[in-house]
């Protein structure tokens, strides 16, 4: 069954989101090497429930971003618009890590679904 790994918050200005959440839950935080102005959040060890995620700029969505792992983001978007959702954002590559994509339930929630996949360029 595919579930929530990994959430987004939106942030106007990145830099002062970290301070607040580093000071609020000492959360890791780190700069994102990647192509995109993108924080990885690590929110407790490996051993603990929960998941971690990222701060990004506020630009493309404006409320925090839950994103489901499934095992073919292709075979998911076809269910998602069977289902009477829609695709906001095409698949796209994270490279060495998978492919993601964004959609929005019946609802208007936009939440992201990514696909594994180390060899992904």
């Amino acid at each position: 069954m595919p579930r929530v790994v990994h959430f987004e918050i939106p942030a106007e200005n990145p830099e002062r989101a970290v301070k607040f959440y580093q000071a609020v839950f000492n959360w890791k935080i780190e700069k994102w090497q990647g192509p995109f102005n993108y924080w990885l959040v690590t929110t407790g060890e490996d051993k603990e429930s929960g998941i971690n995620g990222a701060i990004m700029e506020k630009n493309t969505f404006k409320t925090i971003i839950n994103t489901v792992e499934v095992l073919s983001v292709d075979e998911f978007l076809k269910k998602i618009k069977e289902a009477g959702g829609k695709v906001v954002m095409p698949k796209g590559a994270v490279p060495g890590q998978g492919y993601v994509a964004y959609a929005a339930d019946t609802e208007g929630n936009v939440f992201g679904i990514f696909q594994n996949d180390p060899s992904a360029k």
